[in-house]
């Protein structure tokens, strides 16, 4: 297990570096002059001189290869360079946002989980009743309904029913827990209600084609009890495709929570990615892009680890 866990962590670092190859060289082959176009929306006089001056103080007058190893070894040693907008270092606005956008996608992924997976093996076991009616129909809403429609809901229903709408003003957890989930609890529930929907479906898929398999069939002719088979055999299989689902979508909440953040007001890590955007702050931009990359290679080496826990044979292969 540990010559797995060492050989899937090395493959990481290519990925990375590629991003960045990647990253890099597309914000600079777009269209327009970058220092020309922030001057523009700021006002300033745009004259050669001018332009030669900021692009000094940017440096974006040197040679490419010389930028990227400038950014390449910043990022090493946690140095993601400043902000063209704010002026402030990119580590420290990325870091006074990011606790926000991850609160809402751990909360939302113990939500979905919470919900998907008695939810999906109920419907699998019950296949073709009213229950599995019910269960699907569940699921299926939550595919149609966006995140965001549902959390303009919520806001109106919970203003409207108790005349209270949650906390515009992010409070951390260690601070005061009550008022930190009392904010964040309700744009999880939006996001969570769609999560728990494909991870129901996919539950379900996955454990009515398990339940087709040989072994099953084995060991219910052998005379284990149902539970047994289903605790040991059936939802430990059926689980693969699963923790997949589940760990695309948290990686993916990260950087892509853009509307659902602005319906309740949220200054998470999807608003500043629109912001940056806007505002043409590749430095940002660049870090940002990176921080999600970063956090799907993440999830995906801890979801090849989880493969190996649940399916001994794909450590030893």
């Amino acid at each position: 297990m540990l010559r797995y866990t060492i050989r899937r962590f090395l493959l990481m670092i290519p990925t990375l570096f590629g991003v960045a190859v990647l990253v890099f060289i597309m914000l600079r082959a777009m269209p327009g002059d970058i220092v020309e176009m922030r001057m523009l929306m700021d006002g300033g006089q745009v004259t050669p001189e001018a332009l030669i001056v900021e692009r000094a103080r940017l440096g974006l007058d040197q040679p490419l290869w010389y930028q990227f190893y400038d950014w390449i070894t910043g990022i090493m040693v946690g140095d993601f360079g400043t902000s063209m907008w704010t002026g402030r270092p990119v580590i420290d606005e990325i870091s006074s946002r990011l606790g926000l956008s991850l609160e809402v996608a751990i909360l939302a992924t113990i939500l979905a989980i919470l919900i998907s997976i008695p939810l999906g093996t109920i419907s699998a076991l019950y296949n073709n009743t009213w229950i599995d009616h019910v269960i699907r129909t569940f699921a299926i809403a939550g595919l149609a309904i966006p995140s965001f429609w549902l959390g303009m809901l919520i806001i109106l229903s919970l203003l409207l029913t108790f005349n209270w709408i949650p906390p515009l003003t992010y409070t951390p957890i260690w601070e005061d827990p009550i008022t930190n989930l009392s904010q964040l609890i309700w744009p999880a529930l939006a996001v969570g209600y769609r999560y728990s929907a494909v991870a129901t479906r996919m539950t379900r898929s996955t454990l009515l084609e398990v339940l087709q398999e040989d072994y099953i069939r084995t060991a219910r002719a052998k005379g284990v009890y149902e539970r047994l088979v289903l605790s040991r055999h059936a939802i430990r299989n059926a689980m693969l495709p699963v923790v997949t689902v589940i760990g695309l979508e948290f990686a993916f909440l990260i950087g892509g929570l853009v509307v659902t953040e602005q319906v309740f007001n949220l200054n998470g890590i999807g608003k500043l990615f629109v912001e940056t955007v806007t505002r043409a702050d590749y430095t940002m931009v660049q870090a940002l892009v990176m921080l999600v990359a970063a956090f799907f290679i993440a999830v995906n080496f801890v979801v090849d680890l989880l493969y190996a826990v649940l399916d001994p044979r794909i450590r030893y292969s």
